[in-house]
């Protein structure tokens, strides 16, 4: 397989994308390339009006891939797995061999004994064991939690009358709450933090990163298994669905790198837009705007998974225009699609009180842990806010930068001043 080139730095590949219908002449956009990460939406936006609705992309090694950037065309996708599966064992490429082992893109594509990688009842067996054992630990606290971990992250800095939230905050946060919920010991937050990160970035890192993950979760499970506890692991193995131990630490690693990426991306992002408009922060302090309705602006105009993986043709089909080939990979332009000008042909269009966007991804593998998350995000703004008071941006928000990889964009620092 050919090698990413060293210095990441080109753009086009002559390269045919996957399925591509004959005759065609264009060049596939890398979407790994450093000109595509530097301005993602300007990339997908020139990609729409090349291609339409579904675009030719390349992941990284090479691999061939569409981007799916029109929001009814994500929503086929999504909401019909008869036809576009996320099994990918259907792969093409991984079946004819053209993926190698060590690829960074195994992490976020491969197949593993979860739910989300299977479809029908093995999906639905699976399924049911993690939201079942989700709603228990919801059930017990988990606001109670945020609130008790937000103050000992705001403690390590509410003497200096400085911080900055993103990693004394949103980044670390997150991840001491699942620590909590899923049983494990704080002290593998920090250890589990950095992996997910790499893994989301890709490169040469991100297969070692989720052996990583992969160890503590197996220590964590052979641990549970000898002493339960109230906890989202020992739910797990305790369901009726009779997990194996590799069904079990497979799902441990889904929810917690999923809620941690996601969680985490979103809180910085949603601390932005509550700090970059001063009308914002006093009418959240006074209680005439509520965070729930400055995540769901968040989740149509910055989802923190801009592009999702994956889903797998099962049969030759056409999507918006183009000719899909059976076992082609589909990524999924959730952030693309939720301003899709077909939708929403004005920039600016008002999102309040409609939930229709694709952050949550939809049909049967629609994220089962919105509400964990929407609690966590809520509970930490808010106890920011009220235990900080005179909270304000310590730089013009033109200064603030983002860092982008294929799946998402992360905002890279947000530093405040506070009287003390």
């Amino acid at each position: 397989m050919n090698a990413q080139p060293s210095d990441g730095t080109r753009l086009e590949a002559p390269l045919p994308p996957a399925g591509c219908p004959v005759g065609h002449t264009g060049a596939a956009t890398r979407l790994y390339a450093a000109e595509s990460t530097a301005d993602p939406y300007a990339t997908y936006s020139r990609l729409r009006k090349q291609y339409g609705p579904v675009a030719p992309v390349l992941l990284e090694g090479d691999v061939r891939a569409w981007l799916v950037l029109g929001y009814r065309e994500n929503r086929r996708a999504l909401d019909n797995p008869g036809q576009f599966s996320r099994d990918s064992r259907r792969w093409r490429d991984w079946q004819e061999g053209r993926i190698e082992e060590m690829s960074p893109l195994i992490p976020m594509l491969g197949w593993r004994p979860d739910c989300l990688s299977q479809d029908g009842e093995p999906h639905q067996r699976l399924r049911g064991a993690v939201t079942d054992s989700m709603a228990t630990v919801a059930n017990r606290g988990i606001r109670r939690h945020v609130v008790h971990f937000a103050h000992k992250q705001i403690d390590a800095f509410a003497h200096t009358g400085r911080a900055d939230l993103v990693p004394q905050y949103s980044e670390h946060l997150p991840m001491l709450v699942l620590t909590r919920l899923f049983g494990l010991p704080e002290s593998d937050g920090e250890q589990l933090v950095a992996s997910c990160a790499q893994m989301m970035r890709g490169g040469e890192g991100a297969v070692e990163h989720n052996e990583r993950i992969m160890r503590v979760l197996a220590e964590l499970t052979a641990h549970k298994r000898a002493e339960p506890g109230p906890d989202f692991a020992t739910g797990l193995i305790e369901h009726p669905a009779c997990l194996d131990d590799d069904e079990v630490q497979n799902h441990l690693r889904l929810v917690l790198i999923a809620a941690h990426t996601t969680t985490s991306n979103l809180l910085a992002r949603v601390l932005q837009a509550v700090l970059g408009s001063s009308s914002h922060l006093a009418d959240l302090v006074s209680g005439q705007l509520t965070v729930t309705a400055i995540v769901e602006e968040m989740m149509w105009n910055s989802p923190p998974l801009a592009v999702l993986p994956g889903r797998f043709a099962t049969a030759d089909c056409e999507l918006g225009g183009q000719q899909v080939r059976a076992g082609d990979l589909l990524i999924l332009g959730l952030g693309p699609g939720n301003l899709d000008p077909e939708i929403r042909p004005r920039t600016g269009t008002a999102v309040r009180g409609n939930q229709a966007h694709l952050a949550f991804s939809s049909g049967p593998h629609e994220c089962p842990g919105q509400a964990i998350g929407q609690a966590i995000i809520e509970t930490a703004v808010e106890v920011l806010v009220h235990r900080l008071p005179g909270l304000r941006p310590a730089v013009d928000p033109a200064e603030l930068t983002d860092t982008a990889s294929t799946w998402e964009t992360r905002l890279d620092r947000l530093p405040v001043t506070f009287p003390v």
